[in-house]
């Protein structure tokens, strides 16, 4: 869709930079929140300097099927370039379950493959009720639909979470999915176990290319049955966590199940089905790519490909087909904001870390990788380092500061984004001392980059795709920290519920104000604003903007 020019917005003379600093949420601003404690002066300048405000970046304001649900870097980045709240991967398979379309197409090749003599039915996937990158219930409903439909053999490969769920809770989910597991044995007569098991930092779940090596110890021990061996699931994290007390659900080594006579009860072998359950797809497209690739796959020696009939959830990736088959189809996203600036011939330029380079770029375009325009789009991406975030949490913050810089003071992008992953990423090791550093990195990155935009005498528009370092401990009801034992907080390492800031600064000082009337505003609304800061008319169908109509600013308040 090519923009009409706005009758009463003009851009300003240099770029309009929009940064998401990732996991930056608006807390409850006590000691264990690590956005609170942190000293960022510059954040707090622009607060006080430019039209300020919260938006709601969870729940049904980003497509999730309740105000319970956290939001994430990918629905965040959805909503954020689409500037529409449409249904994201949870309530897609919701969808698909209550209307019986999961069970038909690429299911019934998977089912029907399975059922064949000497055949198993694998289910890989995060092993969770977060809703996030999946939901153990999901699990469950294909589990009992294949053992009523006559698939004998079925075998779960599950990684733990403690991620997007408190952490050190794989016990509760491992006991959950054994008692479904012998609930479908004695109705159905079925052989259902659990085959192995592994954390989702250190199995399978890679993303963007950042570790290939965490593919490949999923794949030993999901293919290749290699690794240590325990009688069952929870005998292996009972006897991993009596090694390392203080171990996390999610770097859980990869361990496989055998039976007596120490042989692996369900590697994955010719002839198979294998599910791939996540919704979500930056964390599924590797080891999708892993059992689809030809004989040219070279980013680790996978030893024996078997061939399997194999599905993923839903379409991970849609400029690449990964996968070639998948459960439910993704809902199509067009005129993106991206979209309909690149149509309207506005310069682009994105960057971001590996950890987040797929959030600016696919994510943000609403599931494509591919430019809209390879004359006016410009990607960058900063690789990441490959250590625990928080031996390391500024990251990749001054790098990526650097190729904003560049591309502001080039001169040639009339619309530059970012976004800086150390806050999120940080966040998620529940080390709140890390994740302090990390905001204060984040918040000196931020100043380089005011600096640029006033120099080029742009306007910064910044922002959040959800809370994450806001909230570093785990609380109880009633909102008191939860404490080990000995006392110590018990720490947090998953999203929150938090809303996230919004402000814009144009050092310009022209007359900016947000609106009002807008209490639920989310990050959808955000597209439009944009839109209408470069000097556009947004879609009608967007969300609308959170600028207020020239005649509403108060043109006596005073100046910086």
């Amino acid at each position: 869709m090519k923009l009409e020019r706005h009758p009463d917005r003009q851009p300003p003379a240099g770029p309009l930079v929009f940064l998401v600093l990732d996991g930056v949420g608006v807390g409850r601003g006590d000691e264990f929140d690590a956005v609170h404690v942190a000293r960022k002066p510059t954040l707090e300048r622009l607060r006080r300097e430019g039209a300020w405000r919260t938006l709601r970046a969870h729940g049904k304001a980003v497509g999730l099927p309740s105000d319970s649900d956290i939001g994430n870097s990918e629905v965040g980045h959805n909503i954020l370039g689409a500037g529409r709240v449409f249904p994201q991967g949870a309530s897609s398979v919701e969808a698909a379950f209550a209307s019986g379309s999961l069970w038909l197409g690429p299911w019934r090749r998977i089912a029907d493959n399975a059922k064949r003599e000497g055949a198993t039915l694998h289910f890989i996937g995060l092993l969770s009720d977060g809703n996030v990158h999946a939901h153990q219930q999901h699990l469950e409903r294909m589990l009992e639909h294949a053992a009523a439909e006559g698939v004998r053999r079925l075998r779960v490969h599950a990684l733990l979470d403690g991620r997007d769920v408190p952490d050190r809770s794989g016990e509760r989910y491992l006991g959950r999915l054994e008692q479904t597991l012998a609930r479908l044995r004695e109705a159905h007569g079925c052989d259902a176990r659990i085959a192995s098991c592994g954390g989702r930092m250190v199995t399978t779940m890679d993303r963007y290319e950042a570790d290939w090596r965490i593919v490949e110890a999923g794949w030993r021990v999901q293919v290749l049955g290699e690794g240590r061996k325990f009688p069952s699931a929870l005998d292996g994290l009972a006897a991993l966590r009596a090694e390392q007390p203080d171990l996390s659900d999610q770097v859980v080594p990869a361990y496989v199940i055998a039976d007596a006579a120490g042989q692996p009860v369900g590697p994955i072998v010719d002839g198979d089905s294998v599910v791939l359950y996540n919704f979500r797809g930056d964390r599924a497209i590797e080891v999708s790519v892993a059992f689809e690739a030809d004989a040219s796959f070279d980013r680790f020696e996978r030893v024996r490909v078997p061939k399997v009939c194999f599905a993923g959830m839903m379409l991970y990736d849609g400029d690449r087909a990964i996968p070639a088959h998948y459960l439910v189809s993704p809902a199509a996203v067009r005129d993106t904001i991206s979209e309909c600036l690149a149509q309207s011939g506005c310069t682009q330029f994105a960057c971001a870390e590996t950890q987040k380079y797929g959030h600016i770029t696919y994510f943000w375009n609403g599931n494509l990788s591919a430019k809209f325009s390879e004359d006016d789009e410009v990607y960058v991406e900063i690789p990441s380092d490959r250590v625990p975030f928080d031996q390391r949490p500024w990251m990749k913050s001054a790098e990526t500061a650097d190729a904003l810089i560049a591309a502001i003071d080039e001169g040639r992008f009339r619309f530059v984004r970012a976004n800086f992953a150390a806050g999120d990423m940080v966040g998620h090791t529940g080390n709140l001392d890390a994740a302090v550093v990390a905001v204060e990195a984040v918040d000196l990155a931020l100043a380089r980059v005011a600096q640029a935009v006033q120099r080029a005498r742009g306007c910064l528009v910044v922002t959040a795709d959800h809370g994450n370092a806001d909230e570093m401990v785990e609380r109880d009801d009633a909102g008191r920290p939860l404490r080990t034992p000995a006392g110590a907080p018990v720490g947090r390492t998953s999203h929150t519920l938090n809303p996230v800031p919004f402000v814009v600064w144009d050092p310009a000082q022209r007359a900016l104000a947000l609106r009002t009337d807008l209490p639920q505003a989310g990050l959808a609304n955000v597209a439009a604003t944009l839109i209408e800061l470069l000097g556009f008319v947004p879609p009608s169908d967007y969300e609308p903007s959170l600028l207020a109509a020239a005649a509403d600013v108060d043109n006596t308040r005073p100046r910086p």
